[in-house]
């Protein structure tokens, strides 16, 4: 009995140190993992990369920015519905433990035995609290030493967050495939909703995708994604959070996954959102772009957007089918599946509605095309094939078909298609389901509108297609702007002494340019000369020869300075050539300084961004920098009503600015640009047309917007005999403005206090007499038409008086404007 006794004693003893030894050992292992723990008080200040959005005027999504796809939401603003779906599938006792479920390791471990030897995935056992120490504090490395740490992080988290600020962490940052982190982008980029419209299989499906997002991915292991989405469904009723029978028939609904698009949101809206993100880089860096959670409000009006991009696109696409057509874009060899040959051509993508196809069989009067079919999510080239109809009329643009007179179309469909072709089309007839063949044009172009008081860009197009060329050729592209450069010459001129009355010579002129440089003999684009003309009239028909006299006397360097105030140039060469707009600038620069013409002569500065907030909804850029006296009144309590001062720059004295903007309603009304009249609205502008036709232009404005339209090839070559800035892009304007000014009433151009309205003779620049035909022209107080006929210039053999301003320049030693 002595011996049984002291058996159980040393058995007892031996417990007794081997419990000791145990807790010492496991308390060692602890303090070892502990000391070199991540320090997890930082997830009370955590801030995470959250995606850029950038939104048009009126609330639009134009595109978002981000490495990675997300979007901070706070506990309080994710449903219950979103909250209980992941707690079913991912932690179902999260609100009862302290950081490990041990209910849960001791299931994971006796399936994990069940299953030995079966090659079957281990339960994981991890909660979310530990998912979150994981995600935020820890590798991913498979390891004991990982898991242990993991494990004292989860319990450290625990004490030291709440519930609803772990589960916040833990919504936030959870990766769930598509580029998307956190469930506020799952949401988005999955089913292009927010979490408040997800139902109940959408909720479960973005629950069943923490574990492995690839392998429940909604396309490619699709039955995969519904089994583990039902899965999560069924937990959701097990544990209450859903009624049976919405369970049931959450799990019959099909999974219907809609990617929301990257990029640009709004169509036409690619070189806009680009030049914003240029911006935002250049302003804040690249980290803060993609990460900072930046929400950045546009000026951007997507319908005058639209229509800008459609302006622009008819416009080129009129010029270039004038030229002729250059054949298919590539050829398909006959046989097999049409529809797979075409998905591997490259389409562009936005060019809407135009549409890539093959041509079938073709006959006399029309051809047969199949379109390029559409790609399933997952990759694969759908199976339905769609087919049209070209008819003649159809073709009728291309030159190897002949056009009567009556308007029937003569020649054969077969002249210009062939089976194996592959081309652009665009509709022609829906109901008929027929065709129009179209070609992507080789000359470019683009467009600005600005509203002229603030700077604020309406729109912006940089070319045909973003997709083919993301060069923005209305900030980028550097060309010259020919005579649309002329309005700062003569602006320069009426404000040192001259009227629009003043008549100039435009005879033949002979420029001596320096040792080396030879003579200069300018000439106007008809090649012809007109004599004695007013300055009114050397605008409105673009005399060049007369540009040049004013220049010469004027002096380059003043109009260099001109240039420079208004943002065209930033060092203008001293060479009279310039004064013909021969430096080159941008779209943007030019439209920015017309604005100033049109909005009294005040200096702005062109914006595509009216503000920046950041993440937390602080304002920290703000375009508008007016003072608004009287906005931070609780109530009115009789003061005077809020006013806005205008502390901006004037860079033009604004009669001026009226001066050059009333001469340049001329161009429209009798001068280059008439096309614009059928508008029936006050409209001024200037066109203007390079050397060799290799650049056209035509910036015009209303009283509150100018629109500028440059077209060109990207290689600069001539355009073609006859293609002037007055027929090519001044009517793409016309279009634009057609729709942008549709609804709003002609505001004539305000008249500047002092101005003097004098009826004038066109021709003479004499004042008016009874009955003649005359125009209203503005002067300044102290200048008025001379008293008799007069021309700028001395001993040139015309005969009559010598006006004030010639007496002015033959005592400025010039010699006067011959």
């Amino acid at each position: 009995m002595r011996l049984l006794l002291r058996f159980f004693g040393w058995i007892f003893a031996l417990g007794t140190v081997v419990f000791l030894v145990g807790i010492a050992a496991a308390a060692g292992l602890l303090w070892h993992y502990s000391k070199d723990l991540p320090d997890y008080s930082q997830l009370q200040d955590y801030e995470p990369p959250v995606m850029t959005r950038v939104h048009a005027t009126d609330g639009a999504l134009v595109a978002e920015y981000a490495r990675e796809r997300r979007l901070y939401l706070p506990i309080q603003a994710v449903p219950k519905q979103v909250i209980s779906a992941f707690i079913a599938a991912e932690d179902k006792n999260f609100y009862d433990h302290g950081g490990l479920d041990f209910q849960g390791i001791a299931r994971a471990a006796l399936a994990f035995a069940q299953n030995y030897g079966t090659n079957r995935r281990p339960q994981g056992a991890s909660t979310i609290t530990q998912q979150v120490a994981k995600n935020f504090l820890l590798t991913n490395e498979v390891s004991i030493a990982r898991k242990i740490k993991e494990a004292l992080l989860a319990m450290k988290i625990e004490r030291t967050f709440s519930k609803d600020k772990i589960l916040e962490l833990y919504l936030n940052e959870i990766y769930l495939g598509l580029g998307a982190y956190g469930v506020a982008a799952a949401s988005l980029l999955y089913f292009d909703k927010s979490v408040h419209e997800l139902t109940v299989a959408e909720a479960a499906y973005l629950a069943a995708l923490p574990k492995a997002p690839n392998n429940y991915h909604p396309f490619r292991q699709r039955d995969r994604a519904i089994e583990r989405r039902n899965y999560v469904v069924d937990r959701m009723v097990e544990d209450g959070y859903v009624k049976p029978a919405d369970g049931e028939k959450a799990k019959k609904e099909p999974l219907n996954v809609t990617p929301r698009p990257t990029g640009a949101h709004i169509f036409a809206a690619e070189y806009f959102a680009e030049e914003v993100r240029r911006e935002l880089y250049d302003r804040y860096g690249e980290q803060k772009l993609y990460e900072g959670g930046l929400s950045v409000r546009t000026t951007l009006d997507p319908k005058l957007q639209v229509s800008a991009r459609k302006a622009l696109v008819d416009g080129l696409v009129k010029y270039d089918e004038a030229r002729g057509y250059r054949g298919a874009v590539a050829k398909l060899e006959p046989g097999g599946d049409w529809g797979v040959k075409l998905a591997e051509v490259k389409a562009l993508s936005d060019i809407a509605p135009w549409r890539l196809a093959v041509v079938l069989e073709t006959g006399d009067q029309a051809a047969r095309i199949g379109f390029q079919p559409a790609r399933e999510p997952g990759g694969a080239v759908a199976k339905e094939r769609e087919v049209g109809i070209v008819p003649l009329d159809g073709v009728k643009w291309v030159k190897s078909i002949a056009s009567q007179p009556r308007g029937r179309v003569t020649g054969k469909v077969s002249q210009v298609l062939e089976p194996g072709d592959v081309i652009y089309v665009e509709p022609l007839d829906k109901d008929q389901n027929t065709w129009r063949l179209r070609q992507v044009p080789e000359v470019s172009g683009a467009i600005v509108a600005m509203d002229p008081w603030t700077g604020r860009v309406h729109a912006l197009v940089g070319g045909f297609s973003y997709d083919q060329s993301q060069f923005n050729r209305a900030t980028q592209a550097l060309r010259q702007p020919g005579s649309a450069f002329k309005p700062f010459v003569y602006a320069a001129a009426l404000d040192n002494g001259y009227t629009p009355s003043t008549v100039v010579l435009d005879a033949p002129i002979e420029v001596d340019q320096g040792p080396g440089a030879g003579i200069w003999r300018p000439e106007n684009y008809s090649h012809k000369f007109y004599g004695p003309q007013t300055l009114r009239f050397g605008i409105e028909h673009s005399r060049n020869v007369m540009t040049v006299r004013l220049a010469q006397d004027v002096g380059m360097p003043l109009i260099g300075e001109y240039a420079k105030r208004f943002g065209v140039y930033d060092d203008l060469p001293p060479y009279l050539s310039f004064a013909l707009g021969a430096g080159e600038t941008t779209v943007l620069r030019m439209v920015s300084a017309y604005a100033m013409f049109a909005n009294g002569g005040k200096r702005i500065k062109p914006t595509l961004i009216d503000r920046i907030q950041d993440r937390y909804g602080k304002t920290i850029f703000k375009h508008d920098q007016r003072e608004c006296r009287g906005c931070s009144a609780r109530k009115w309590e009789g003061q005077p009503e809020p006013a806005l001062v205008d502390r901006r720059e004037q860079v033009l004295d604004p009669m001026t600015a009226y001066q050059i903007t009333s001469m340049m309603e001329g161009v429209v009304l009798r001068g280059t640009a008439t096309s614009l009249r059928e508008l029936n609205k006050p409209i001024a502008g200037k066109t203007g047309t390079t050397n060799d036709e290799k650049d056209v232009w035509f910036i015009g404005f209303s009283a509150d917007l100018v629109v500028g339209v440059y077209i060109g090839h990207d290689k600069p070559k001539p355009l073609g005999r006859g293609v002037a800035g007055g027929n090519t892009a001044a009517p793409i304007v016309k279009e634009f403005m057609k729709v942008a000014l549709a609804d709003k009433p002609g505001v004539p151009f305000k008249v500047p206090a002092g101005i003097k309205l004098i009826r004038i003779d066109p021709k003479s620049g004499l004042r008016a007499g009874p009955g003649q035909a005359a125009i209203i022209e503005a002067f300044k107080p102290g200048t008025a038409p001379p008293d008799s006929y007069s021309i700028v210039g001395y001993g040139d053999g015309q005969g009559g008086a010598v006006s004030p301003e010639a007496e002015r320049a033959i005592r400025s030693g010039t010699g006067g404007l011959y």
